[in-house]
């Protein structure tokens, strides 16, 4: 049922786009390290080209992504068909954050909408595309963006979000570096 592709063609794109939500997963080197695995919402995604992808990463209570990717690059994204025929892609590949004092940021961040959160933007060199069936993926009906995020934003104010980001962003709940600034 699976198989690999040679790149995002147009039919991998639009059920990659037609996703409200998606997965991403990292791992430390160490083997006592802690494998992350994080859902992804909002309009942060992006396919910057037939093997290239970037997501917007947005202040968090960790950091793990960004501190797994500095140490070792290994990422995988993984997103579900929860609507219309059962489907699963993966990309797995060497990601790198760009963070919001990199040179490259401002041109990347121009294909986002803007959000008062962003700590980087993770781009994705995509080694292996993949698709399987995901007919153990249950249907469910999509609602809406919660806005939990976006109230959190507002009372912290982006003093409060750099505070936040120096306190919770700095290092891995393995002690990796995590955000530089």
């Amino acid at each position: 049922m699976g198989k690999v592709h040679v790149e995002i063609d147009e039919q991998l794109a639009k059920m990659i786009r037609a996703q409200p939500v998606f997965f991403v997963a990292t791992a430390p080197l160490a083997s006592e390290g802690n494998i992350n695995l994080s859902p992804k919402g909002l309009d942060t995604f992006r396919i910057l080209g037939p093997r290239t992808v970037a997501y917007v990463d947005i202040i968090g209570s960790g950091v793990e992504t960004i501190a797994h990717l500095k140490e070792n690059g290994r990422i995988v994204l993984m997103f579900c068909a929860f609507e219309g025929p059962p489907r699963i892609i993966r990309l797995h590949g060497q990601g790198h954050p760009i963070e919001t004092h990199s040179p490259q940021f401002p041109g990347l961040i121009s294909q986002f909408p803007h959000y008062d959160a962003t700590r980087a933007i993770i781009v994705v060199d995509v080694t292996r595309i993949s698709n399987s069936c995901g007919f153990g993926v249950p249907l469910m009906e999509y609602r809406g963006q919660r806005d939990h995020h976006f109230s959190w934003v507002q009372r912290k104010g982006l003093d409060g979000l750099t505070t936040y980001k120096a306190e919770k962003n700095r290092r891995s709940i393995d002690g990796l570096p995590g955000l530089a600034e």
